[in-house]
C-alpha cells in the first residue's frame, strides 16, 4: 500500500520540489468531495489533495525534524493516514489545521524512536537592552531568509513550531493551539519567549554585521 501511495502522490526523495510548490488552502466544499472520492479508492483525488497541501506538512516537519529526508517521510505519513481514514475529518477546524496535527503526530514518533537531541540557546538567553522593534521584519524585507532561518533553528522545538506556524503558515492562535494540542495561553508564552530570542538573537547578527563593516 506504501508503494501504491508513493507512487500516485510524487516520486519519493523530492523535496526541492515540495520547497517550491506554493500552498493553497481549499474550502469544505471541494474537500469534502475528494475525501469521498478517497474513500472509493480514487488515487486522483488523494493527489489533488497531496499538491495542496504537501508544502505546508513538509515546511512544519522539515521546521521540526531539519532533515529533508525525514520531513519527506512525514509527507507521505500523513497522506498515507489521510488515504487509509478519509471519514476522520469532520470540518471542525481548517483542513489544514487537521492534517498539520496528524503530521505532528507522526514527527513526534519519530523523534521519540532515535535518541533526543537538545538545541544550545547560548547567546539567544541573553536580555538586550531595548531597541529596533522591527528586526525580523527588516531582515524579511531584504531577504535575509538564511540568516532568519539559523536563529530559529536555535530556538527549542516548541518555540520554533509555534512561530513557524504563525510567521510562515499565518495560523491563528486557535489554530496553533489546535494543531500542538496545547491551550491558547500556551501557544502565547511560547510565542512570546520566542520573538524575544528572535529579536534578540538578530540584534546580535546586526550588531556583528555592523561592526566588521
Amino acid at each position: 500500500m506504501e508503494t501504491l501511495l508513493y507512487e500516485t502522490i510524487e516520486p519519493f526523495g523530492a523535496p526541492e520540489r515540495l520547497t517550491q510548490r506554493a500552498g493553497r488552502e481549499l474550502g469544505s466544499e471541494r474537500v469534502f468531495p475528494l475525501l469521498q472520492r478517497i474513500a472509493k479508492g480514487d488515487e486522483a483525488a488523494l493527489r489533488e489533495l497531496y499538491l495542496a497541501y504537501s508544502r505546508t506538512i513538509y515546511a512544519f516537519a522539515l521546521r521540526r525534524l531539519r532533515d529533508a529526508a525525514e520531513a519527506e517521510e512525514i509527507v507521505v505519513d500523513t497522506m498515507h493516514e489521510v488515504w487509509r481514514h478519509p471519514e476522520r475529518f469532520r470540518g471542525e477546524s481548517k483542513f489544514s489545521t487537521w492534517l498539520l496535527g496528524i503530521a505532528r503526530f507522526k514527527l513526534l514518533s519519530l523523534i521519540r524512536g532515535r535518541e533526543p537531541q537538545h538545541d544550545e540557546i547560548g547567546e539567544l538567553e541573553e536580555t538586550l537592552e531595548s531597541g529596533d522593534e522591527g528586526s525580523f521584519e527588516i531582515l524579511a524585507q531584504k531577504q535575509r531568509r538564511e540568516a532568519v532561518r539559523q536563529c530559529m533553528d536555535k530556538l527549542p522545538p516548541e518555540q520554533r513550531e509555534c512561530l513557524h506556524l504563525v510567521f510562515y503558515e499565518g495560523y491563528g492562535l486557535a489554530e496553533v493551539a489546535s494543531v500542538l494540542g496545547c491551550p491558547e495561553n500556551t501557544v502565547k508564552t511560547r510565542l512570546f519567549h520566542a520573538r524575544r530570542k528572535l529579536k534578540n538573537a538578530l540584534q546580535l547578527m546586526l550588531q556583528r554585521e555592523n561592526g566588521n563593516g
